[in-house]
């Protein structure tokens, strides 16, 4: 098993949040990754909410696919692992400060995301499946 570094309460909550619970996921995405020009993989055409000069917008985007839920969970570590941009969360154990760090790095238009990631850590008390150094 691969051990990415990634909180465990971070992944399971954004899942959650990204996915209404598993209850909308197209294209197996658990995470609302989007399909960017260097995806190369399947996507899929939804519509969805963006936050834009403070104002929430529907657009509609392209986003990943996968062909089962595993794919999606890989693909959602290597996004964050192999993204310069999120080195820094790195520095997290806790999926709350890990979500505050992603939140800095510029994941997400909705300023409140970290706080939502976060609300549903609590909530469930996520926290517990959280592996630290000392562990």
């Amino acid at each position: 098993m691969l051990s990415t570094e990634i909180p465990a309460s971070f992944t399971v909550s954004q899942a959650a949040l990204e996915s209404a619970w598993g209850a909308h996921c197209p294209g197996f995405n658990l995470f609302g990754i989007k399909a960017d020009p260097s995806w190369k993989g399947l996507f899929t055409s939804q519509v969805t909410n963006e936050v834009v000069n403070g104002k929430t917008i529907k657009i509609t985007a392209k986003f990943r696919a996968y062909s089962d839920w595993l794919g999606s969970i890989d693909d959602h570590a290597q996004f964050l692992l192999t993204n310069p941009r999120y080195k820094s969360a790195f520095a997290y154990t806790s999926g709350a400060t890990f979500a505050k760090a992603i939140q800095a790095c510029g994941y997400a238009t909705d300023p409140q995301y970290a706080q939502k990631i976060i609300a549903i850590i609590r909530a469930h008390n996520l926290s517990v499946l959280d592996i630290t150094a000392s562990s």
